[in-house]
């Protein structure tokens, strides 16, 4: 696959050019020494990277979360979960393949994970409403909520979306309701729930999966009550005013976790998950894996303690803050 490069990694497009042009010329005459050469432009390009990802703007991370070639629900499924086996439907109305979930098998340990779901190419982003989920998605996230308690399950939930759709049909099928119900029982089920921001975590389309013991993030992922583009459109009218939206909003994973809103931050390798799925996955196997050893340890009265005061405590702020 050609890799997509953003706006700010061009000079990053450009070294990387130059070394494949490089490798390039010596298969066409294996005797030229391009070593040296080839030596020097991997440390300007490896310098390049840590030059423009130590230093990401909001807006900028904002961007990477985007990144069409990152890794989505499927992908971690495929590599880090065994057995899986996707269940269908809400039970009341139809499937919604914007949300994926199933039983599945984690470190030896039966599981229930639940995910946003985007596409690749066009049909399938059509086919999966760009990661947007109608009400019957959250009612089948729901669904499948109540059979891992049923069967005492813990429940992984992979957050990567927009936020949910708008459209009329979902809005008179009745999307807040079907959020809101989300977010009442995933606050009392007797299982431990770990929940990950994989890329975008969209206003309450992403908190209907998000209601967790432990909630983590990608290092270049977001979370947000809204897009900087549409909180700028609201605020300022102009959506070219995003990037001063997504400093505004503080909606990175470093200030997520200063704000104690977040447990976590997974390392992405350099340049985002998309540069090496390996890498990634195995720092995301180890998160859920040291997470859920821990939650397992925990009496599920204590555990449904800790997850009401976690909840409760969002907001609060001391005199001392600023």
């Amino acid at each position: 696959m050609k890799r997509t490069y953003l706006e700010f990694e061009k000079p990053v497009e450009t070294l990387e050019a130059k070394i494949e042009s490089l490798k390039k010329a010596h298969d066409d005459h294996p005797t030229i020494d391009v070593n040296k050469e080839l030596n020097s432009l991997q440390e300007k390009l490896e310098a390049m990277q840590h030059k423009i990802f130590d230093n990401l703007t909001a807006w900028q991370i904002s961007q990477v979360s985007r990144h069409p070639q990152r890794p989505y629900t499927q992908d971690y499924i495929q590599a880090i979960f065994k057995n899986f086996k996707e269940l269908h439907g809400d039970r009341a109305y139809s499937d919604d393949p914007a949300i994926v979930g199933g039983l599945a098998e984690f470190e030896g340990q039966s599981v229930m994970v639940i995910g946003h779901q985007k596409g690749r190419d066009i049909k399938e982003r059509q086919h999966r409403n760009f990661g947007m989920p109608r009400p019957e998605g959250y009612r089948k996230a729901l669904r499948l909520f109540k059979l891992a308690e049923k069967f005492s399950l813990p429940i992984i939930t992979l957050i990567d979306t927009p936020g949910a759709y708008p459209g009329i049909g979902a809005e008179e099928r009745g999307q807040s309701e079907a959020i809101a119900r989300n977010l009442y029982v995933m606050t009392e089920l007797q299982v431990p729930i770990i929940s990950l921001v994989i890329g975008e975590g969209g206003s309450g389309g992403a908190l209907a999966l998000g209601v967790s013991d432990r909630l983590s993030m990608l290092e270049f992922s977001t979370y947000s009550v809204i897009s900087p583009e549409g909180c700028a459109s609201i605020l300022w009218k102009k959506a070219e005013m995003a990037e001063v939206a997504a400093d505004t909003l503080g909606i990175t994973s470093t200030k997520l976790k200063k704000l104690g809103l977040v447990d976590d931050i997974v390392s992405e390798p350099l340049g985002g998950a998309h540069r090496d799925y390996k890498v990634t996955m195995k720092n995301v196997k180890q998160t859920l894996k040291d997470q859920l050893i821990q939650l397992k340890t925990t009496p599920i009265d204590e555990l449904l303690k800790n997850r009401y005061e976690r909840l409760t405590s969002f907001g609060q702020h001391s005199h001392s803050e600023k």
